[in-house]
Formats: C-alpha cells, structure tokens, sequence
C-alpha cells in the first residue's frame, strides 16, 4: 500500500488512535514556538491539523500542504479560522508556493516518509524569506534503529507506513548545503518512555 493511500485510510481514525508520538510532538511545538508571531506560515504535512490550530494563532496566514486527500479533508472539518487555507501537495515535488513567501516554515512527523531530504531543504530555502526559520519535529532516528515506525490498526489489522531512516547528520548537512544554520537541536522522550531512546528530534533552522 502506497504512503498516500495508508494515511487516507488512517485519516478516519488518526486523532481517536492512541499514539504517544503525536501527542508528544503536538505539546512540543505549542511549548517551541508559543509567544512568537509570524506573518506568514507554511505547514508541510499537516495531517489533520492537529497543529495548524495553533499554528492559526500565531500567523497571519497559514498555508497548510498535505498529499492525502483524507487528512486534509479531517483537518478543514476541525480547522475553521479564516487566515488558514489547505492544498493537496506532493512534497516530493515542487511545492505550490511563491519564492520568499513565508516567515516559518513547520515539518512534523512528515520527513521520515520521504526518502530525499535534499529535496525538502531546497524547498524550504526556496519558499522562506530571508531569516526565515525551518521548524522540524521528527521520529527519533534512535527510534527507528529498533523498528519503530509508523503505523496503525484497522480492523484488526496492523497497516505499517513505508518509512525511511534519516540519521541526525542527513539533517544538519542537508541544511547546511541549502543555506540553513542550526539554530536548536533538542531530544525530547514522553513521560512513558524511561529507560528508552528520545522518541523526538526536534530541530530550528534559519535561513541565511
């Protein structure tokens, strides 16, 4: 099963399910960015809104991308704020945005289903004015050294999304090689996880 196809069928039930990474991850980029104010955000991947909410709080506009078609559908049911617009995107693609369009750029939990980084930072640079700020929260590569991954029951069934493993310096060197200085790295577990490996790398970019 395609990527694309897993996350329409997991759209019905993505908030419902129980899933410490996306609660991890939603707590973290309220505590992260709250208090700052940008007049133009760009959120790529942004599921069921489940950020794009807040997201809506702190930017003038918000522009929110998202290949399935199922997740974008949930997100405009929960989504109401006027300043907030979605589209169906391939970020593996160019993405449908203007040069120096935005302030911040946010990526969660998205990057470990695309397999070209290079891609994605060229992007970034591409779309942020300058001093523009790269915001990611991703799965821990620790986590994905012992087979975590995403995935979710239906019915039975456990369906696993095809991921792929981005070490911490895949990040930082493909940063560096569109622009980007590192400006925060932090390792964050959730309150379940003593004794075990950071579930998210979260990283700030800025655009030179």
């Amino acid at each position: 099963m395609s990527i694309q196809n897993s996350y329409n069928q997991w759209s019905e039930i993505y908030d419902s399910n129980q899933n410490l990474t996306r609660d991890l991850d939603q707590m973290l980029t309220r505590k992260s960015i709250a208090g700052q104010h940008f007049d133009s955000i760009l959120e790529i991947g942004c599921g069921t809104g489940k950020n794009t909410i807040f997201l809506a709080d702190i930017g003038a506009k918000v522009h929110a991308l998202d290949f399935s078609s199922g997740m974008i559908e949930k997100a405009k049911e929960k989504v109401k704020a006027e300043n907030v617009r979605f589209s169906i995107a391939d970020l593996t693609k160019r993405w449908p945005c203007d040069d120096a369009e935005y302030d911040l750029v946010t990526c969660n939990l998205v990057l470990e289903h695309i397999q070209d980084l290079d891609h994605i930072f060229a992007e970034a640079s591409r779309t942020l004015k300058p001093k523009g700020r790269f915001f990611i929260n991703e799965l821990h590569p620790f986590r994905q050294y012992q087979g975590a991954k995403a995935r979710f029951e239906k019915v039975g069934e456990t369906i696993e999304v095809d991921v792929f493993v981005h070490h911490i310096s895949d990040f930082t060197n493909s940063a560096a090689g569109h622009g980007f200085t590192l400006v925060k790295f932090d390792e964050y577990w959730h309150e379940a996880d003593k004794n075990k490996p950071p579930r998210i790398a979260s990283f700030l970019f800025v655009k030179a």
